[in-house]
């Protein structure tokens, strides 16, 4: 076999799909439903990313003199220490015993098969908790790790006065009236009386911005579910497999706009919140949900992880997060932000930006994959000591009292965070 990967082509990538055809658009086969998918930590070759991502390179940077500490040594009547910062937080509405929350796991396998144990790990921390999309028109509203079920175990351990679940809608789910089956339903009532149930209107996400939800099904179950999904790309591969993809949804500003004035509306004891991908008018976006009245926007960055995407829009699609939160400068709302949140240095830069709260998604599922009763908590437990820590050597002692001041961008030593993210 002849050696022509010089000039830095990519011979075996070219080899692959000589080899499997349309199959090699996407992660091996043996991963489907088994595996979260998502921007690696390295750069692409040729990309530059994640090296381009400010968040990546970013650091925090205290200052000499911190006025916030003396009024804080004043107030306490001694020296203030880490553990006294305040990491409650208000998160669209509810109530979190921290900045953070627990992201969408959708009905793929791996998210289906840890969801209950996540769930409840949540309910425990008193953090909100996002049910993704189309997880009642694969499983079923009342089946094992369904819609209800991961409602039931996370009201089951959360303590009262916090936390709060929120349902993602997508096209199919809105099909299923997913929404108006929770709403109504007298399992939930405790939830919708605490005003901790919140519905999200799913426009797009990180992992792949611009398409609709995907999974890989055998040639019979597509044949099956051509009446509702497009099932006319097929992957080949042995026993045949095809490509089920679902419409990802049409939106402009007066769609988005009429869509969260609905969810208003409809269901108003129900907090709504809007999840966005990382399009190149996410600020516009942004402005548009709050203004519609939506309790909290979620931007995804390109390091969102999913169940199932091309794994060119890994490394091609989307801006990554840092590029996100440069472009929405100060926020008008709530503003949540998830793609590759497993540690507090990151999360702090990101709160500092303006963010309100960090989503965890795929270090959330190693975590509780890792140990299905205490995982997550200790994994939460860690960032928060991390937090704390950060955030009282900025002299600081709450996430809300974080500034772009606090952070030094990649290639900008001489201006602070501050002054990058208020250039147009």
């Amino acid at each position: 076999m002849r050696n022509l990967h010089a000039g830095g082509f990519p011979e075996e990538a070219v080899r692959e799909r000589a080899r499997r055809g349309p199959a090699a658009l996407f992660p091996p086969d043996a991963d489907y439903g088994a595996t979260v998918t998502g921007a690696g930590a390295e750069p692409t070759a040729g990309t530059g990313y994640p090296a381009d991502d400010p968040l990546e390179g970013a650091r925090l940077v205290p200052p000499v003199f911190m006025p916030e500490r003396l009024e804080k040594l004043i107030d306490l009547g001694r020296e203030p220490l880490f553990a006294d910062v305040d990491l409650r937080t208000d998160i669209g509405g509810f109530a979190s015993a921290l900045p953070l929350y627990v992201s969408a796991f959708g009905s793929t396998q791996v998210g289906s098969g840890l969801a209950l144990a996540a769930a409840g790990q949540a309910g425990r921390l008193g953090v909100p908790m996002v049910i993704g999309e189309n997880v009642a028109p694969v499983s079923g509203y009342r089946a094992d790790a369904s819609v209800l079920r991961r409602l039931e175990a996370y009201e089951a351990q959360v303590p009262d006065g916090v936390g709060g679940v929120v349902v993602q809608q997508s096209t199919e789910d809105a099909d299923a009236e997913v929404w108006n089956q929770v709403y109504s339903d007298p399992a939930v009532t405790r939830l919708v009386e605490s005003g901790r149930l919140g519905f999200e209107l799913k426009v797009g996400q990180g992992g792949k911005p611009g398409l609709g939800g995907m999974t890989m099904v055998g040639d019979d179950a597509g044949g099956r579910l051509a009446d509702r999904y497009d099932v006319s790309a097929s992957l080949g591969g042995e026993g045949g497999l095809c490509l089920r993809s679902s419409s990802p949804g049409t939106f402009t500003e007066e769609i988005l706009h009429q869509q969260i004035r609905f969810m208003r509306n409809n269901f108003p004891r129900a907090r709504v919140w809007a999840k966005l991908p990382p399009g190149r008018d996410i600020a516009q976006v942004v402005r548009v949900a709050w203004a519609a009245g939506a309790d909290s926007v979620t931007v995804d960055g390109a390091e969102g992880g999913t169940g199932w995407a091309p794994s060119v829009f890994l490394s091609r699609v989307g801006l990554p997060l840092g590029e996100c939160l440069r472009r929405i400068g100060s926020p008008g709302g709530c503003l949540l932000v998830s793609g590759r949140m497993w540690e507090a240095g990151r999360a702090v830069v990101a709160l500092a930006l303006g963010a309100r709260a960090v989503g965890l998604g795929r270090a959330a599922l190693v975590a509780v994959d890792e140990d299905s009763e205490q995982g997550l908590v200790r994994l939460v437990e860690a960032l928060a000591m991390e937090a704390r820590l950060l955030v009282s050597a900025l002299g600081r002692y709450s996430t809300a009292a974080l500034s772009p001041d606090d952070v030094l961008l990649p290639g900008t030593a001489d201006a602070p965070a501050a002054t990058v993210l208020s250039e147009p």
